[in-house]
């Protein structure tokens, strides 16, 4: 059981936060003496990521479905969103075994924390501006797309990289939040939904599957309200400096 708390309290607040949750899956592990989340646990933390989604953008949610037909912004954000998800899509049915690998190694996952430290810090040098996630071209999100892909590399934060580009392409920090954690939600429910058909028959423990979901959804919203905030006040390069940390002590120590 505490195990379980454990891992969703890691999943639901590395998942939103721009500091990679694959890569705090692969580093937690080996620094408590832990083993690794099994598929079926990894399963119903995703959907309690995905809860966490849900709630938090639940009115973006409802006018993008219900505005589909009558309402032109909100039909060209959920086309946006739908195309954006193509990269990750496509990346992860190519690469799968190759991002495994990658996972293998605590050098990889170091490196790519340190890299994705790096992308954080050079978004402090990037100029803000007011442009919403309506007004982004399909090539803009095309380009965020291909930006949340690289995340599936393990110490790549998803977070980081499509805000840090969607700064790039002039949308503000809480905008350029919105959009990315908008079309992380399929992306979030197809791994989710790959990993539990993986898993299906398997023997875990139910209390602690839910024990563990429950803290993911919760954290998970809580991660976000704190992002959100974050990016209000000081942007998003000050986390730079724990992954920075993070992926030195991977480097160093495991």
């Amino acid at each position: 059981m505490l195990e379980a708390i454990v891992w969703g309290l890691v999943q639901g607040l590395t998942e939103f936060l721009p500091v990679s949750s694959s890569g705090h899956l692969r580093v937690v592990p080996d620094l408590l003496g832990l083993e690794p989340p099994d598929l079926a646990t990894s399963a119903v933390l995703h959907l309690g990521t995905l809860v966490a989604l849900l709630a938090f953008y639940r009115r973006d949610i409802r006018w993008m479905v219900g505005g589909m037909r009558h309402d032109p912004r909100a039909r060209s954000l959920g086309l946006l969103v739908v195309t954006a998800t193509i990269p990750a899509v496509v990346a992860g049915s190519v690469l799968a075994d190759r991002v495994e690998r990658f996972q293998d190694s605590s050098t990889a996952v170091g490196t790519a924390l340190l890299a994705t430290g790096a992308i954080l810090l050079a978004s402090r040098f990037l100029t803000e501006r007011n442009r919403n996630a309506e007004d982004l071209s399909t090539l803009d999100s095309l380009g965020l797309g291909v930006a949340q892909a690289l995340a599936l590399l393990p110490g790549i934060s998803r977070a980081g990289v499509v805000i840090t580009a969607g700064l790039a392409r002039g949308l503000s920090g809480t905008q350029a939040a919105r959009f990315g954690f908008l079309m992380a939600i399929p992306v979030t429910l197809g791994a989710g939904a790959r990993e539990t058909l993986t898993v299906t028959g398997a023997g875990a423990h139910l209390p602690e599957l839910v024990a563990g979901t429950l803290v993911a959804a919760a954290s998970g919203y809580w991660a976000i309200s704190l992002l959100i905030r974050a990016l209000e006040r000081h942007g998003i390069w000050p986390f730079s400096i724990y992954c920075f940390l993070v992926g030195a002590t991977a480097l160093t120590w495991l």
